[in-house]
């Protein structure tokens, strides 16, 4: 999916160029993480990590999902939705083509729901 409008790919371009945004896909790639666990495997505050998690959301390139955890209850968690980004130059400009992960995070959950329950 490419992005509708220049002012989209504009932040899609600064997103990918932004190293808290980088390692907030990275980390949530492979598994679900909360905003505190992103904290810490980002060595960054928790503003700068809510900033970049609602600007990657904005640009459906991660999602969040309320996870069950039964010592501490139901809290948000956040997945990368992203899956691979092409740039391409052409006569008018750059053009992006996004793919999105097969997978929802809520999908993920229920599979390993499923495997440790089974």
């Amino acid at each position: 999916m490419a992005p509708e409008s220049a002012a989209d790919t504009r932040k899609v371009y600064s997103l990918l160029d932004d190293e808290y945004a980088r390692q907030i896909l990275i980390e949530t790639y492979e598994e679900t993480r909360s905003a505190s666990a992103l904290c810490d495997v980002c060595d960054a505050s928790e503003a700068t990590v809510y900033r970049r998690l609602e600007r990657l959301q904005q640009q459906d390139l991660v999602e969040s999902v309320q996870e069950i955890d039964p010592d501490e209850g139901p809290h948000e968690v956040y997945a990368a939705r992203l899956d691979h980004v092409s740039i391409d130059l052409t006569a008018a400009g750059f053009e992006i083509d996004i793919e999105y992960v097969d997978e929802t995070a809520a999908d993920r959950l229920t599979r390993l729901y499923e495997e440790l329950s089974g």
